[in-house]
């Protein structure tokens, strides 16, 4: 795909730079992207039309994310949605909270456990984890970049004792070298080509497949960019990507992890499981969709 500058679109379609900034800002683009600062605009991109003051009422779950987290909504999908992907993508990553403690945290935004102590880094880990998730809602019609992928990690480690590692980076590349499962990753001077030529080609196919959402986390997955924090960084980009391309997003439960580790081992050679690890989570994601009386 071929993209214009912010100067060479205004000229086109005869308006200032900064309205064009803000079309991108809010997301009224699509397909637009940060590279930095500057943003990548598609050649072939419409201009957007006058906005519609007396606005419909939300019917798909994007829509529905949006107003709710606008309104502070208790209760509905987008509550569900934050504490439970939260809970279970921090503990298939070793976070010892529970559903009912992530619960507390989102709704109270205090912490309250006197019978027991708990890791700072799991509540500080866990309190990100939910801007995260508003971000990606925020952003779901952005296509991914590097900068907004390196956002979302600055934003997860933001404040935790990796935070206040010089070595660690947050918000950057790894700096030394990882593994993942006991097997070996992209090394650190290689990831920057990697993630480029990984975003390059993910991007350049409009209309993305549940197949390619899925390649494309298990190829992140296997560079492992970061030095922690790589499958939680992951799994927001997939639910993102669901939501960006209209196909009904999932949560990876704790209970499925062997399966899903099974299956990020087994893509390259048989699509087959984890593939149905993730359709069987979104089966489980329908049924809140059925509940909540959403379309999909």
């Amino acid at each position: 795909m071929n993209y214009l500058s912010v100067a060479d679109t205004a000229k086109k379609w005869n308006m200032s730079e900064r309205t064009v900034r803000n079309y991108c800002a809010n997301g009224k683009i699509p397909e637009a992207f940060l590279t930095g600062k500057t943003w990548n605009i598609p050649k072939n991109a419409m201009k957007p039309g006058r906005i519609n003051t007396h606005a419909a009422t939300p019917q798909t779950l994007l829509e529905i994310l949006k107003v709710e987290h606008d309104a502070k909504t208790s209760g509905g999908i987008y509550h569900k949605v934050q504490i439970d992907l939260t809970y279970n993508s921090n503990h298939i990553e070793g976070s010892r909270l529970t559903h009912d403690q992530t619960r507390y945290i989102f709704e109270t935004n205090t912490i309250g456990f006197p019978t027991e102590s708990m890791n700072v880094d799991d509540i500080i880990e866990t309190a990100n984890h939910f801007k995260c998730i508003d971000m990606i809602i925020a952003r779901s019609k952005f296509a991914l970049s590097e900068s907004f992928i390196k956002e979302l990690h600055r934003t997860l480690k933001s404040g935790t004792s990796d935070w206040r590692r010089g070595w660690f980076a947050v918000g950057d590349y790894k700096r030394l070298p990882n593994e993942v499962g006991g097997k070996e990753t992209t090394l650190p001077e290689k990831v920057p080509s990697e993630m480029r030529e990984l975003l390059a080609t993910y991007n350049a196919v409009q209309g993305k497949t549940l197949d390619e959402i899925i390649d494309f986390h298990v190829r992140f997955e296997s560079i492992h960019p970061f030095q922690d924090g790589n499958g939680r960084v992951g799994r927001l980009i997939m639910f993102k990507e669901c939501l960006r391309n209209g196909i009904v997003p999932f949560i990876i439960d704790d209970a499925m992890k062997m399966f899903y580790y099974r299956g990020l081992d087994e893509w390259n050679s048989e699509k087959g499981y984890l593939r149905d690890t993730c359709l069987s989570a979104q089966d489980t994601f329908k049924e809140y969709l059925d509940y909540f009386r959403i379309a999909y």
